[in-house]
């Protein structure tokens, strides 16, 4: 029976969800930050990072077409050997993926019918996350009040972000519908194309305005029936 090498570090692929409407400086910074905490704790390798902007369909307020929202991601991962935006194939080794996100994403598995039960019990116990905490949020609370999250804990790994970065998509889209600028907040090749495609107006933030989520359209349709 061969005996197992001491030294072999577990491979680790960090996959992160969401918007990314548009993406930022901030969305970029997880992936260092996280691939900088498993390789400091000397067990793990992290050897694929992966973007993957939700599609459409979840019907999100201001959110505009995938299309956009998927060439920004690529433009602003062009110049990395690590990240990705969804065309990552698996290799022959299979490695662990785990779901890389902030900490507001982690809260969200406590919004009523958001999430299945079932999909955040096979995300934490089957995977894990990886969670950046930002200012302002208390995951470790969040996580000791959750019974499913406090029961797989051990799975879940939370990163400080000691040097504090309050960018997000929402703070970009409100600079842009108000004319002000976002240099130094998202990539400059991102600032660009959002600037050519006349991107976030007024008018798109209205878009999907008083719709429902999709999860939670699902859920309404299915509780009717």
């Amino acid at each position: 029976m061969a005996m197992e090498d001491p030294d072999r570090k577990t491979e680790v692929v960090l996959l992160a969800c969401g918007s990314f409407n548009p993406i930022t400086n901030m969305h970029l910074r997880l992936f260092e930050l996280a691939k900088d905490y498993f390789h400091e704790t000397g067990k793990y390798k992290v050897i694929k990072g992966i973007i993957s902007p939700v599609g459409d369909a979840y019907k999100k307020k201001g959110l505009i077409s995938a299309n956009h929202r998927v060439t920004m991601a690529k433009l602003a991962t062009k110049n990395s050997d690590w990240v990705e935006v969804d065309d990552w194939e698996s290799s022959q080794s299979v490695p662990q993926v785990k779901l890389l996100c902030g900490s507001d994403m982690l809260e969200s598995f406590g919004i009523p019918n958001l999430w299945k039960l079932e999909d955040i019990t096979e995300i934490v116990e089957k995977h894990g996350l990886v969670c950046i905490s930002r200012a302002g949020n208390n995951a470790q609370k969040f996580i000791y009040e959750s019974d499913i999250l406090w029961r797989h804990k051990d799975n879940i790994h939370l990163v400080e972000e000691w040097i504090t970065n309050d960018i997000s998509s929402t703070k970009i889209r409100r600079a842009l519908r108000r004319g002000q600028s976002i240099r130094y907040l998202v990539p400059d090749v991102v600032r660009a194309y959002i600037e050519k495609n006349n991107l976030y107006s007024p008018e798109s933030e209205d878009r999907n305005a008083g719709v429902v989520l999709a999860p939670l359209q699902k859920h309404a349709s299915d509780s009717k029936n």
